[in-house]
């Protein structure tokens, strides 16, 4: 089936009640046959719901069609995307290990990554920029993984997943990608190399502004028998869920299944039923949605271009964009709805410019339907250093916006306005 229709039908057959529309099943825990069932379930030598904090039948729904969007062999769901962002490092590292990273970061997973991993004995090393010789310059025996973006978060850089996750296997190690701006729509890491996916499903996925949620999916073809030993927790008995070998007796989604029983169950950051039904709702139309989004994005970028009062501009699909040319190829022609610009008169007229605006949300979500402005340096990235700013890429008067699906007229007058009051 095409993404489309996935999207709307993907991993859901009626039950007796022949419901079209997926039940929230809002219970804790289901009824086992006997004892003999219930064991069989809790040693996973069959499939079956127990405890809702390793798995439920709507959450379930949800992550048998992100599986099959992304092109994986198993998913898990959990509360948020900073939860799967941190469970993606810690299914694999542990203290004395390191992850080499690309700096352009959201400024959640780059705090996550500077100054929370490291306190739990988890080295992260920020590569000088995105290319593969900066990254590969940091791996070495110690290295668990390489994480990235696909698309940058404000940056809108563009990494070249095929050259990256070349490297990262040369060297024995599986690439991460956070896939959240393109979604798995508009591009599918897992065909350009990369092992796992990481998604905050908050931002365009559930498109309403209404539901944290966040998801890991296993491409299940990285080799971890042949890296035994870099690799222990995938090939050794597992101590903290009945000794199994997850590479043996689950080789088509090891990094998956022991997410679930060890990150997830341990840990707990579960997400709803609820939670789930209603980022069913927003995958539902997440294609049709992006088809505005994106018009609209290329609207207000032309726009924008030829505004003096606008000191630089930043879009995919903007042909003088260095990364033009490889984002056509990722993304199959199509840019996010992501702009970052630079009100003329730098900090104080970016600030001036965020306070002005009447139509675009102030708050720091993306991919919502609503069309959302922020200002990195004081918000989302306020905490870094303007070493670490530049780094990730923001400048101090940097302006993002997330393009939602009004009438296009409309929030360019707001654009206007609030650009007057800048200045």
């Amino acid at each position: 089936m095409h993404d489309e229709t996935v999207a709307i039908h993907g991993a859901y057959t009626p039950d007796t009640t022949r419901a079209v529309a997926v039940p929230i099943y809002q219970t804790i825990a289901h009824q086992f046959d006997d004892a003999a069932q219930a064991g069989a379930v809790f040693d996973l030598e069959i499939p079956g719901f127990h405890y809702n904090r390793l798995n439920n039948p709507t959450n379930s729904v949800l992550e048998g069609r992100l599986q099959t969007l992304e092109g994986g062999t198993g998913a898990v769901v959990m509360s948020s995307g900073a939860a799967a962002v941190n469970f993606s490092i810690l299914n694999l590292a542990s203290a004395g290990d390191n992850v080499v990273t690309t700096p352009q970061l959201y400024g959640s997973t780059y705090t996550l990554f500077a100054h929370v991993l490291p306190g739990q004995g988890i080295e992260v090393r920020f590569a000088k920029d995105d290319s593969p010789a900066s990254i590969e310059a940091l791996i070495d025996g110690s290295t668990k993984a390489v994480f990235c973006e696909s698309v940058g978060n404000p940056a809108l850089n563009v990494v070249d997943l095929q050259a990256v996750g070349d490297l990262a296997h040369s060297h024995g190690v599986p690439l991460i990608v956070d896939n959240t701006i393109a979604t798995p729509m508009y591009l599918k890491p897992i065909e350009h190399g990369a092992d796992v996916v990481v998604e905050s499903l908050t931002k365009f996925v559930g498109g309403h502004g209404t539901t944290l949620g966040g998801a890991i999916i296993d491409a299940g073809r990285f080799p971890w028998t042949e890296h035994a030993e870099r690799f222990p927790m995938f090939n050794r008995p597992e101590p903290a869920f009945h000794g199994v070998v997850y590479a043996e007796q689950f080789p088509e989604a090891p990094y998956a299944v022991r997410c679930r029983t060890v990150c997830l169950r341990n840990a707990g950051a579960t997400l709803s039923p609820f939670g789930a039904f209603l980022l069913l709702q927003g995958l539902e139309t997440l294609a049709v949605r992006l088809e505005r989004h994106e018009s609209n994005t290329r609207a207000i970028a032309h726009y924008l271009a030829g505004d003096p009062r606008v000191e630089w501009l930043s879009w995919l699909g903007d042909r003088e964009s260095a990364y033009y040319d490889l984002a056509q190829r990722c993304l199959n022609g199509h840019c996010p709805s992501i702009i970052t610009f630079g009100v003329a008169g730098g900090y104080e007229a970016g600030i001036r410019f965020f306070d002005s605006v009447r139509l675009f949300k102030r708050l720091v979500n993306m991919g919502d339907a609503k069309s959302l402005v922020a200002h990195p340096a004081s918000t989302t990235h306020r905490q870094l250093s303007p070493e670490a700013l530049a780094l990730v890429g923001v400048a101090p008067e940097t302006i993002r916006l997330s393009v939602g699906i009004e009438h296009v007229d409309d929030l360019i007058a707001d654009i206007d306005q609030a650009l007057s009051a800048a200045l």
